[in-house]
Parts: structure tokens; sequence; C-alpha cells
């Protein structure tokens, strides 16, 4: 005997709610039905996939296994349903997309009223995170497929090009920097440099793109400051904070439109992170996803503010 599509849905609700009867009532059915269906998935496995403790359920190491290879099954499973229901029409249906927050404020203001006028039976759904949430979601099959920035470790995935978005040189309206045209990432190895938390990848490629190290605090000292977001980054560069780097997209957007900032393009042949549209290999939804990247590649420009007259963006 094999486990059945649905035994292993109330495994995955179980693992997740940790509770007999949040699981129960997550999957619409009554707490005897679904402990029956996890008794009857432990005889077939002949092991127990749970313990039942006073504190709440905790799975065994079975119970962990059996988990993990249930989330790829269920998510072929809805690969199909899906596939089968949009056949003949490419987003249509459910598509739950999701957006790193260096990227979603930006692109998607654009984005949202072509889609909804090219492709007016899709029904969006989503999720604004950090780029490592989202892949476990995609490789979950939480997510259909997620715009987020490369470089990145893409193990188990598949993508498609959607924009090179240029990283820019960002500080106080005073600073030195405002006398150049272009900057070279080494002059500003002086100054306090101000970036994304960790697990912001711009942050990362900011670094990378710049052959800089992370700012670090001298002996005793706490960490250099970093921000939460880019609003926040900008407002702390204006405020005399430091230095930092601002992706081209958020600025063409209108960033540091009302910040006292001076942005200038680097020096560098290589200071842009690549914007694309993941999915996990082998989904179904690869050709949707082929197609979403290509609709964003086609997307107009976003019109520049001509308020802020110190910001020089690369043509």
């Amino acid at each position: 005997m094999l486990p059945t599509l649905r035994q292993l849905q109330y495994l995955k609700l179980l693992s997740e709610h940790g509770s007999f009867s949040r699981a129960a009532e997550a999957c619409h059915v009554t707490q005897p039905t679904l402990s029956a269906g996890i008794q009857e998935l432990e005889k077939i496995l002949g092991a127990p996939v749970v313990d039942r403790a006073r504190s709440g359920v905790i799975l065994t190491a079975a119970g962990q296994e059996a988990v993990r290879r249930a989330e790829a099954i269920l998510a072929q499973a809805e690969d199909l349903v899906q596939a089968a229901r949009g056949a003949g029409q490419p987003l249509a249906g459910r598509f739950r997309l999701g957006v790193i927050p260096t990227v979603a404020p930006y692109l998607l203001p654009r984005a949202l009223p072509v889609l909804r006028a090219q492709f007016p039976k899709l029904k969006l759904y989503l999720r604004e995170d950090l780029t490592h949430r989202l892949i476990a979601a995609l490789k979950s099959g939480a997510l259909d497929a997620a715009l987020i920035a490369l470089p990145y470790d893409m193990t188990g995935l598949d993508w498609a090009h959607v924009e090179d978005d240029e990283l820019l040189a960002a500080a106080p309206a005073n600073h030195r920097m405002a006398a150049f045209e272009r900057v070279d990432p080494e002059s500003l190895r002086g100054d306090d440099m101000i970036l994304l938390e960790d697990g912001h990848c711009l942050r990362d490629h900011a670094l990378a793109a710049c052959g800089l190290e992370p700012p670090r605090g001298g002996p005793g000292e706490e960490e250099s400051f970093a921000a939460t977001s880019l609003p926040t980054l900008v407002q702390m560069i204006g405020s005399g904070l430091g230095v930092s780097f601002l992706p081209s997209m958020a600025v063409a957007a209108g960033l540091a439109e009302n910040a006292p900032v001076t942005i200038r393009p680097l020096n560098t042949d290589h200071s842009s992170r690549e914007i694309v549209v993941a999915w996990r290999a082998g989904s179904s939804r690869s050709a949707e996803g082929r197609l979403l990247a290509q609709t964003l590649r086609d997307l107009p420009p976003a019109a520049v503010s001509p308020r802020h007259s110190d910001t020089h963006l690369p043509h």
C-alpha cells in the first residue's frame, strides 16, 4: 500500500500547526478523521511519525523525513492540477508570486496594471519576503515563482532574466563625490558604510560589486548601523550617518526624491544585480514563469523625476 495524498496533506498540516485540532481545522475535517488518517499513514510507513505530548505534537525522525518528501509530492500534485486547469490559458487562475522587498515597491506598480490588462483571468497572490525564505517556499511548493536578484545560490531552481539593475553610490548632499560624474568604490573606503540588515541580498550584491568588506565596529564596539529597508537607508544617508549603495530601479521610481542625498554611478564594470523570475526546477509552471519574465522585460521604463537635482542616473 502507498500513502494517499490526503494522508500526506494531513501530516504536512500537522507539522505546520503543531496540533491535531488546528491541523484538522485547516484542512476542514474533524479531529478524529485527521487522527485516523495519521494512524493509517503510520501503519503504511511502518513507523510512528508523531509523538503526542501535552505541549503539542512533535515529529519523530521518520515523521520529519516523511514531511520533507510529502512537501515535494504535494507540490508536484498541485502542479498537475494547475497545469490541467491552465492548459491553453497561460497565466490564468491562481499564481503565487514572491517578491523581494528591494524590488516589490519599485517594479510592481509598473507591472500590475500591465499584467491585469494582458492576463485578465490571472489571480495573482503576492508575498513579499527575503530571498532565502522565498526560495524555501518555492522548493516546498508554497509559491509558483519568485522575483529575486542574482547572484544567489539557485540550486534546484530555474529562472529567466528580467533586467540588470545597476547599483549607485549614495552619500549626503554635501559629500565630496558630488563633484564627480562617476565614483570609484575605492574612494568610499574611508567613509562610514551603511547597508541593509543581514538577510537582504542587496547588501551582499553591493559589497561584491564594489569589492568591499562588511562594515564592522572597532574593538569593543558594536557593528556599524544597518537599515531595515531602502527608505530607512536613504533617510540615514541624508542625515549624514554614512554612505551606501542604492539600486537604480528604486532611484528611478523616486526613492531618494525628497532626501538630501547625492547619487552617482559607480566607476566599475560589474556594479549591478540581475533581476530574475525563478521557479522550482521541473515545475509545470515553468512556461508561465518565462512568460511572466518576458512581460516584465517589456515594461516601459520608469519615468525619472526631474525634481531631485543631484541624482545622476546611468544612461
